[in-house]
């Protein structure tokens, strides 16, 4: 048995309408896709910026520590001439309040270091979020770069 279905035709204007509602849904898919690579990309940019940081934050704590290990090459090279056990006693007096102050200035520079990277990558974040929130407007799609 077969059925005869009547011919039903959509008619243009709802077709029209559909058409149109497809092809808006779509575009607001792309924007919002295009407005998420922007966010990524621009997140990418400050991880780029965080890990330069971080390298130079690391530069300068090798350095701090060469300039530890050749202030104690120094001294033990000071240690092997000394003459008597009081010249000795000096010495690492010496040595050990130099070596204080040192290390106290070394940790003030390496901890102002990281107040600045730590403030530059809060300031670049809070930018970056807040220009992907401008890239998605309330009752917009969010527009395709």
């Amino acid at each position: 048995m077969s059925f005869n279905l009547p011919k039903f035709e959509i008619p243009n204007d709802m077709r029209d309408f559909a058409e149109k509602s497809v092809d808006q849904a779509r575009k607001a898919f792309d924007g919002f896709l295009g407005a998420a690579h922007k966010a990524v990309d621009t997140f990418q940019g400050q991880a780029n910026s965080g890990q330069a940081s971080a390298v130079e934050f690391t530069r300068k704590a090798i350095a701090q520590a060469e300039s530890n290990v050749a202030a104690a090459f120094e001294h033990a090279s000071k240690l092997v001439r000394a003459r008597d056990p009081q010249e000795v006693m000096q010495l690492q007096s010496d040595f050990l309040k130099s070596q204080f102050a040192q290390v106290q200035e070394q940790m003030k520079d390496l901890g102002s270091a990281m107040q600045a990277n730590l403030k530059d990558f809060t300031a670049s974040a809070q930018e970056n979020v807040q220009k992907a929130m401008d890239s998605v407007k309330p009752g917009e799609a969010p527009k395709k770069k």
